[in-house]
């Protein structure tokens, strides 16, 4: 399986706004759930947002519920998380995940999800 791939991190002040991009292969794309996750140093992985294979249903941590949004362009077998507003504490390694025919334990757990992106680094000073 071709990894997902992750783009548009960056540094940017307390406030402000970027959009991650995670493209995957054909197959992958239309499967499953594709969820972004992070981890600051230090800390574990923890889940920022999901989304079905339809995007029909999403899930949102508590700490970004509200400040981002997630969202699929079928046509270039993108998964895009939009983030506003952002905070020191959303400084982070994002990663994209996706599922490969492994168990089911809810959007929000690293378990679920066998196939991981190399990371694009967010970084928000204040």
């Amino acid at each position: 399986q071709v990894q997902p791939a992750e783009s548009g991190g960056g540094s940017v002040q307390a406030g402000g706004s970027l959009r991650l991009s995670c493209v995957t292969s054909e197959d992958i794309y239309g499967r499953d759930w594709i969820a972004w996750f992070r981890q600051a140093p230090g800390r574990e992985r923890e889940a920022v947002a999901g989304i079905n294979t339809f995007g029909t249903s999403k899930y949102y941590a508590d700490s970004v519920q509200g400040r981002s949004s997630i969202s699929r362009y079928n046509v270039a077998r993108t998964v895009y998380l939009q983030l506003d507003n952002l905070k020191p504490e959303d400084t982070a390694m994002y990663y994209c995940a996706a599922r490969d025919d492994g168990p089911w334990f809810g959007p929000a757990s690293v378990r679920s999800y066998q196939l991981w992106g190399q990371g694009t680094q967010v970084t928000v000073s204040s």
